[in-house]
C-alpha cells in the first residue's frame, strides 16, 4: 500500500468532502441495520403473536435484556397506536420500514454525492500534476519512453486509480460500518446465533485473499501493454506517409496487432481472477447463510430459545452482511489493480529531472557581452559527441555551424538551450555559467527555429502567442511581415484566426516555416539559434525563408546550425565540425581560398 499513501496526499485539499462521506455513510450504515430490526413487530402483527403482548410498557432492566425490552417497546407502541385494529397496526410498522429504507438510501445517495467531488478532483490534480511534470522533465527523458505509455499513464492508469481510490474509501467505511451496526443488531437478536456466525467468517475471508494475490502483477501487465499499443498508434499517425509511401501497412498492422493480442490475453486473465472473487464470496456467504437456517431452525422449532419473527429478521440481517462483504472483497481486488496503476503514475512524478536550477541561480534579463563556450565536452551515451569544444560569440555576431551529419552541430544548439547538460567545461553568457542563470530567464533569451516546423493546432494568432501571451493583433501582423508570411497569412479565410491543423498541415512547407520564423521574431529575444531552418525546404521557399531569417537576424546575436551552405555565406565566421572538433574557422572567402574541408564542402553541394 506505498503507493496508495503517496497517492492520498492528493485527497487532502478534498476532506470535506471525505468527512462528510464517512459522517453519510455512518447514517446509511445505522439505517441499513434498522431497516431489519423494524421488521420484527410487522412480523408480529402477521404471524397475530401481537395479541399476547402486554399493553403495558416494558420497563428497561439493562444490556442483558435489551433485546426484549426493545420488542416489547415496539410491541406497545404498536398495540397503542393500533387499539386491537390489526390493519391499523400493520400500516404503522409498514410506514416504520418505508421511512428506514428511505433515510438509509437518502444518506446512501449523500454519501455518494460527497465522494464524486473527492473523485473527480483527485482525477485532476494527480492529471494536471502529470501534466506539469511532463512539460518539466528533460528531453532525454523522453527519448527513453514511449510516447504512448505517457498516454495511458495519464489516461487509463489515472482512471484506475480513481476508482480504486472510491473502492478504498468504501472499504475503510462504508462496508465495515454497515457490517459492524448489522453485527450489533444480530448480537441484541441472539448472541449465541452470532457467534457461530465468526467461526465461518475468517475461513471466507482467507479463501477470497488468496484468490487475488497475483492480481497487482497481471494488472501490472496489461497497463504497459496498453501503452504499447498506444505507442504503435501514436507513430503511425504521425508517419502516415511513410507508411503509405513504403507500403508497410501490413507490417505496422502486425505490429499492432500483435500489441492488441497481448494485451487481449493479459485483460482476460485479468478480468477471469477478478470477476471470481465476486461468485466466490456470494457462494460462501450462502454457505454461512445456509449453516445458519439449520442452526436457527433448531433454536427456533427444537429449543424454542428464539422466536420466529426474530429469526426471519435476523436471516434478514445475516444476508445483510453478504453484500458489503462481496463489496470489500472486490474492492481489494480493486485496490491491487489500482496499485499497479499507481507505481506507475508515481513513476513519472518522482521522476527527479538532472535538469535543475542551482539555489543560487540568478534570472538574467539582457545579454550585454557574449557567449563564450568554453572547452566542453558532451556525450549522449557512450561516445563523445563534442571534445575540448571552444567558441566565443561576440554580441551582434552571426556564426555558422557547418560539417556533416553527426559532427555535433544540433548538439551544441541543445547545450546552449540547456535541453542537456555539458559533462565536462562551461557555456557562458556575459561570464556567468547558464547552469547559474534560471531555465527560464536562459530560455527568455533565446529564440529558436527548427528543423521541424512544431506548429499546433490553433490558430495562426494562436501558434505565435505561444512566444508572447498579451501580444497585440498588430504586433502579429508587424512579425509576420518580417518572417515574409503576412502575404500568404492575409488570403487566408479569417486571416490570423484560421485554424492551421494539426501540425500546420493545412499549410505548405515553406509557409509553416515563416510561421516559426514569424513567432520567433515576436518573441524578440537578443540571441537568436537557428536548427537548419532552410533544409527541409525547396528552393523558392528557401529564397523566401532566408529572406525573412536575414530580416530578423538584423542586429541580433545568431547561432546558425547550417545544412546548406548558401545560407551562411553572410556570416561574421564560419566554424567546420568533424567529429565534435573544430577544424576550420574564419569568413567565407577566406574559407574557400584555403580549399579545405569547407571548400570541399561547397564543391559537393554546387555539384550537386
Amino acid at each position: 500500500m506505498q503507493y496508495f499513501k503517496k497517492i492520498i496526499q492528493f485527497a487532502l485539499p478534498y476532506k470535506r468532502f471525505a468527512f462528510l462521506n464517512i459522517i453519510f455513510n455512518v447514517f446509511y450504515a445505522l439505517f441499513s441495520a434498522l431497516s431489519f430490526i423494524a421488521l420484527i413487530p410487522m412480523l408480529d402483527v402477521l404471524f397475530e403473536q401481537d395479541k399476547i403482548k402486554a399493553i403495558k410498557e416494558p420497563t428497561y432492566t439493562g444490556m442483558l435484556d435489551i433485546k426484549d425490552y426493545f420488542k416489547d417497546y415496539l410491541s406497545f407502541k404498536v398495540h397503542d397506536f393500533a387499539q386491537d385494529d390489526a390493519s391499523r397496526a400493520l400500516l404503522l410498522v409498514i410506514s416504520l420500514v418505508i421511512l428506514l429504507f428511505l433515510l438509509k438510501n437518502i444518506f446512501r445517495y449523500l454519501a455518494m454525492y460527497a465522494i464524486t467531488f473527492l473523485r473527480n478532483g483527485v482525477l485532476k490534480d494527480i492529471r494536471n500534476e502529470l501534466y506539469k511534470k511532463t512539460v518539466n522533465l528533460p528531453i532525454s527523458f523522453f527519448s527513453e519512453k514511449r510516447k504512448g505509455d505517457i498516454l495511458a499513464r495519464t489516461g487509463t492508469d489515472v482512471l484506475e486509480i480513481q476508482h480504486s481510490f472510491l473502492s478504498v474509501l468504501e472499504l475503510l467505511f462504508r462496508e465495515p460500518l454497515t457490517i459492524i451496526f448489522t453485527i450489533i443488531m444480530m448480537l441484541i437478536i441472539s448472541p449465541k446465533l452470532t457467534l457461530f456466525v465468526f467461526i465461518f467468517i475468517p475461513i471466507s475471508g482467507f479463501i477470497i485473499s488468496r484468490i487475488g494475490k497475483t492480481l497487482k502483477k497481471k494488472s501490472d501487465q496489461v497497463q504497459k501493454e496498453q501503452g504499447v499499443f498506444l505507442s504503435t498508434l501514436e507513430e503511425t499517425l504521425g508517419g502516415l506517409k511513410i507508411i503509405k509511401g513504403f507500403t508497410a501497412e501490413k507490417l505496422f498492422r502486425e505490429k499492432f496487432e500483435e500489441s492488441t493480442s497481448k494485451f487481449y490475453r493479459f485483460s482476460n486473465t485479468l478480468l477471469n481472477r477478478q470477476n471470481l472473487a465476486s461468485p466466490t464470496s456470494e457462494f460462501l456467504g450462502i454457505s454461512v447463510i445456509a449453516i445458519l437456517l439449520w442452526y436457527g431452525g433448531k433454536m427456533v422449532l427444537i429449543d424454542g430459545t428464539l422466536d420466529s419473527s426474530s429469526f426471519i429478521a435476523y436471516m434478514g440481517l445475516a444476508y445483510n452482511i453478504l453484500t458489503p462483504a462481496k463489496a470489500i472483497s472486490k474492492a481489494s481486488y480493486s485496490v491491487k489493480k489500482g496499485n499497479a496503476a499507481a507505481e506507475r503514475v508515481l513513476e513519472i512524478l518522482e521522476t527527479e529531472s538532472n535538469i535543475t536550477d542551482l539555489p543560487d541561480a540568478q534570472d538574467k534579463t539582457e545579454f550585454s557581452t557574449e557567449i563564450d563556450i568554453k572547452n566542453i565536452s558532451f556525450k549522449y551515451q557512450n561516445d563523445f559527441v563534442l571534445n575540448d569544444f571552444s567558441l566565443k560569440v561576440p554580441k551582434g555576431h552571426t556564426v555558422a555551424l557547418v560539417g556533416q551529419s553527426g559532427s555535433g552541430k544540433s548538439t551544441i544548439a541543445n547545450l546552449i538551450t540547456r535541453f542537456y547538460d555539458v559533462n565536462k567545461g562551461s557555456i557562458n553568457i556575459d561570464h556567468l555559467n547558464i547552469k547559474k542563470i534560471t531555465q527560464n530567464s536562459l530560455r527568455k533569451l533565446l529564440g529558436l527555429v527548427t528543423q521541424d516546423s512544431i506548429l499546433f493546432n490553433d490558430t495562426v494568432k494562436g501558434n505565435l502567442l505561444v512566444a508572447k501571451q498579451n501580444a497585440s493583433d498588430q504586433e502579429i501582423i508587424e512579425a509576420l511581415k518580417v518572417a515574409n508570411a503576412w502575404e500568404f497569412v492575409e488570403n487566408l479565410a479569417e486571416g490570423i484566426y484560421t485554424n492551421i491543423g494539426d501540425s500546420g498541415n493545412k499549410l505548405s512547407g515553406g509557409q509553416k516555416q515563416r510561421l516559426s520564423i514569424a513567432r520567433a521574431v515576436l518573441k524578440n529575444p537578443p540571441i537568436m539559434i537557428l536548427d537548419e531552418a532552410t533544409s527541409a525546404l525547396d528552393t523558392e521557399s528557401e529564397q523566401l525563408v532566408q529572406k525573412a531569417l536575414e530580416n530578423m537576424m538584423k542586429n541580433r546575436t545568431s547561432i546558425v546550425i547550417a545544412h546548406r551552405l548558401s545560407t551562411i555565406q553572410k556570416a561574421d565566421n564560419i566554424i567546420v565540425l568533424a567529429k565534435g572538433e573544430i577544424v576550420e574557422q574564419g569568413k567565407h572567402e577566406e574559407l574557400l581560398e584555403n580549399k579545405g574541408v569547407y571548400y570541399n564542402l561547397v564543391k559537393m553541394q554546387s555539384l550537386s
